[in-house]
């Protein structure tokens, strides 16, 4: 190809100074917008990633899932078996333990803001208070009412030990498929792995400065592994766990720079 001169042509440099300019933009955004900015798109990147190949779900819960001899009653070419993880009454206890950790935090974050707002004058903490507001606020919106009350009772996708791959009776639907034969309380997004990720945001930006070498490292720990229990469990896809995880850390941000936009650089936190 040549320009007008018949001297051949450069390529365009356009997508460049897109890209260099997209980063430009970012970088002059407060950290908690620009990170919300780029998580959101990774968040669709990702759904859109599983829609198109959702044999890496399948492939990711085949490999938690042990395939028995079915019953002479079962139906013939079916898929037996278990998901052996399942069975073990300790990580069952450990489960629940994580379930309800997120709501024992949430109701200690109630505790913390009725002593921040008892203070007055010179002794209130108003930029703890608004990041104690967005946690609660996040904990709600995010795990609460996206995930549990819109995503789960309306995407209709089947959990993994549901469908017929894994012992179920139900067809496979891919992540962003509302096609799917379940109900209610769906495979698509997970609620613990939500909690996990809302976990894992309290862990770095709520525990108060002075406890956060003690308690910040087993909560993150605790929000990594429990989305990794829920797909070993066949309770929900690779993809579930994923998405569920950052909606919740999505959520939490934006709404934690939505309380504090207009604090200053370096906030009091207890």
């Amino acid at each position: 190809m040549t320009n007008e001169t018949g001297k051949p042509a450069l390529p365009s440099s356009r997508p460049k100074r897109r890209l260099t300019d997209m980063s430009g933009r970012l970088g002059e955004m407060p950290p908690l917008k620009a990170a919300f900015v780029v998580l959101f798109v990774l968040w669709w990147l990702v759904l859109a990633f599983f829609y198109l190949f959702p044999g890496v779900d399948v492939a990711a819960s085949r490999a938690f899932f042990e395939k028995t001899e079915c019953e002479p009653t079962s139906a013939l070419a079916a898929v037996c078996g278990i998901f052996p993880i399942s069975q073990d009454k300790a990580l069952g206890l450990l489960r629940e333990a994580i379930f309800y950790l997120p709501i024992g935090l949430g109701i200690f974050i109630i505790y913390r803001l009725v002593v921040v707002l008892s203070h007055h004058g010179a002794t209130y903490d108003g930029k703890g208070a608004r990041r104690l507001l967005a946690g609660l606020t996040s904990l709600i919106l995010g795990p609460g009412l996206l995930v549990n009350v819109i995503l789960k009772e309306h995407s209709h996708r089947p959990r993994p030990r549901n469908t017929d791959f894994f012992g179920g009776d139900l067809s496979f639907v891919p992540a962003g498929d509302f096609s799917g034969a379940c109900g209610s309380n769906c495979s698509f997004i997970s609620g613990e792995a939500a909690g996990a990720g809302w976990l894992f945001c309290y862990a770095v930006f709520l525990v108060p400065d002075r406890y956060k070498l003690l308690f910040s490292p087993p909560l993150i720990a605790v929000a990594l592994a429990s989305p990794v229990m829920r797909l070993a469990y066949g309770g929900h896809y690779l993809s579930d766990v994923i998405l569920a995880w950052l909606a919740s850390v999505i959520v939490f941000i934006g709404t934690l720079y939505f309380f504090t936009r207009n604090d200053t650089a370096g906030s009091k936190n207890d």
